[in-house]
């Protein structure tokens, strides 16, 4: 696998040489790309706009590997699909990476990345009372964390947040998906334990549940949830568990566990008939959250 490699420049490079972009891409009605100036550093983003005219909703898609490895290239088509499925703008940041940049740096981003999408949003057709977060593994972490973030802040409002396989815990809490799918399934226990290794600043950081949500004392005031999990996953376990805590403190949260999966199914849709699938469960349940009236985070 790419994060078996020595080094995160070589886990990049390793994924990059296995990425084939499909030959006809989704269609969508615009792809920009933005510099968005954050935190003294400019964070290169890309925005899909759906065909139509209008106001759209925003949905702000974080990508997974690990928080190493990964990219807008990379993400594309999921972001094409979602863009083309839930009528909505999809904001996709390129978020710095460990291990050149730890933990807090990534969560930091993706958080200023969600605000500064509440108050440009206007600026490329976006309305910002209605902005959900959203992505896959690390993704799904960051997409966690902002929700925390918005709810501790004060802002900004989120109407939905969608978690696929979401990396919630550490490798050593313990959890028996860990023991059951450790190796030969795509993601290993060994490589969820580099990835952490290269993220994580100290052992404090394994503390913080703007790193580790499961660390959270309350998840009440959250948005809305939606959480998948793969079968044969390591994270697993985990995100069921998150599931539900959620729902136990008072925030709705779906769980739907996708039968027979691994992990990183929901990024292969040319692969797994059941990616299609889970695409439009997400995208279904972010066309709900767009049309109800928001529920704003605490």
């Amino acid at each position: 696998m790419p994060w078996e490699a020595a080094t995160a420049a070589d886990a990049r490079r390793s994924l990059a040489d296995l990425f084939v972009a499909p030959e006809e891409p989704i269609p969508v009605g615009a792809v920009q790309e933005r510099d968005v100036p954050i935190d003294g550093t400019r964070v290169r983003t890309r925005i899909f706009t759906p065909e139509g005219e209008g106001t759209f909703p925003i949905l702000l898609w974080f990508h997974g590997g690990g928080w190493v490895v990964g990219s807008l290239e990379e993400s594309d088509t999921v972001c094409r699909s979602l863009c083309a499925r839930t009528g909505a703008i999809v904001v996709c940041p390129d978020y710095r990476m460990a291990p050149e940049h730890r933990f807090p740096v990534a969560v930091e981003d993706c958080y200023a990345l969600t605000a500064w999408a509440a108050e440009a949003g206007p600026s490329f057709g976006g309305d910002p009372s209605r902005i959900a977060v959203a992505g896959d593994s690390a993704g799904g972490n960051l997409a966690a964390a902002v929700a925390l973030m918005a709810r501790d802040r004060s802002g900004p409002r989120l109407v939905f947040q969608a978690l696929v396989y979401p990396v919630l815990g550490m490798p050593d809490d313990g959890r028996p998906s860990y023991d059951a799918f450790a190796e030969g399934l795509f993601l290993t226990r060994h490589g969820m334990e580099w990835f952490a290794e290269q993220y994580l600043g100290g052992p404090v950081d394994a503390r913080n549940p703007y790193l580790v949500p499961l660390r959270a004392e309350d998840l009440a005031g959250l948005p809305p949830a939606l959480i998948l999990t793969a079968e044969y996953d390591p994270l697993r376990d985990e995100g069921e568990e998150y599931a539900r805590r959620l729902e136990a403190d008072g925030t709705p949260c779906t769980l739907s566990r996708y039968a027979g999966m691994i992990h990183a199914f929901f990024v292969l849709p040319d692969q797994f008939d059941d990616a299609v699938r889970a695409h439009e469960q997400v995208a279904g349940a972010l066309r709900e959250a767009f049309a109800a009236p928001a529920r704003v985070t605490a």
